[in-house]
């Protein structure tokens, strides 16, 4: 049976901060040279002022978060990382790119669609606590409560960051997907709460090393893409990045019940500085 045309106003979709994570996409694309050596030095000049108008953070009606980045290797040219609460303003932004008049010479290749979230092993106020506790601290004692004070205080900056995230200023950021493993043996989710636990503790610790190295963020893919969730790092410099994906790898959490997708390797920049990289020039 046919379903009747859409009548109605135009279609939203909104999430507010309070009631959850904001919708984030990671999009990257090619450029078909084939294509551009057809196109006149007018078309193209118009196609670069499409282009960054596409990709304004400023620009009314954009996503509150629009970062652009130049790729390295051949899995793409250019990268995009968009977030918002309505995930329909999100998607605008490839529409837009494509519907510019440089559409036909791009290429979408890997995207990733997911949603900020606060990971369930995130400590709450009761459990920082109860570490404290175990770790030798005396219930009550001035010691033991200016910690989970202190903690308390730390935690609301922290999940707003988490649901709500500004993005890193460092210019070098890498994107990978990944999976919790369901293999015999290896079956992340048939472990109890509190070994997840111990095991993610664990993984946050060898993290916690790059402090004021590397910047990071997980979104979750559940239910949105292939993947179940996708990690995006900033680091001021890219060696950073190869030295904490190594490090956290030896970590139980990943060595054995961890599966990576594909890594993206790029480098922040405004949206005119990604088209002269690319030399789409007029």
């Amino acid at each position: 049976m046919n379903r009747p045309a859409h009548t109605g106003p135009p279609i939203e979709v909104s999430l507010s901060p309070a009631e959850g994570g904001w919708h984030c996409s990671h999009l990257y694309y090619s450029w078909n040279r084939a294509q551009l050596t057809q196109m006149s030095t007018e078309q193209l000049a118009a196609g670069r002022d499409d282009v960054i108008s596409a990709l304004d953070a400023a620009a009314d009606g954009a996503p509150l978060r629009v970062q652009t980045s130049v790729v390295s290797g051949h899995k793409a040219d250019f990268g995009l990382m968009l977030m918002d609460p309505d995930p329909l303003k999100v998607d605008q932004v490839h529409q837009r790119l494509m519907s510019g008049r440089l559409g036909p010479a791009l290429v979408p290749g890997y995207s990733f669609v997911s949603m900020t979230e606060i990971s369930e092993y995130v400590p709450s106020e009761e459990d920082y606590g109860k570490r404290l506790l175990a770790e030798g601290d005396e219930l009550g004692s001035p010691t033991y409560t200016a910690k989970v004070k202190a903690y308390a205080d730390r935690l609301v900056s922290m999940n707003r960051q988490r649901l709500t995230p500004d993005f890193s200023e460092w210019p070098s950021t890498c994107f990978y997907p990944m999976n919790k493993k369901r293999k015999v043996g290896e079956n992340w989710f048939t472990l109890t709460k509190q070994e997840r636990n111990v095991l993610m503790s664990e993984h946050a610790r060898s993290g916690m090393a790059f402090a004021g190295k590397v910047s990071q963020l997980i979104s979750v893919g559940l239910g949105f893409d292939d993947w179940e969730w996708g990690v995006t790092l900033w680091a001021a410099n890219p060696e950073y990045l190869k030295d904490i994906v190594y490090r956290m790898r030896f970590d139980e959490a990943s060595a054995r019940y961890a599966e990576f997708g594909q890594f993206l390797i790029s480098y922040v920049c405004s949206p005119e500085a990604m088209l002269d990289h690319c030399l789409i020039k007029t």
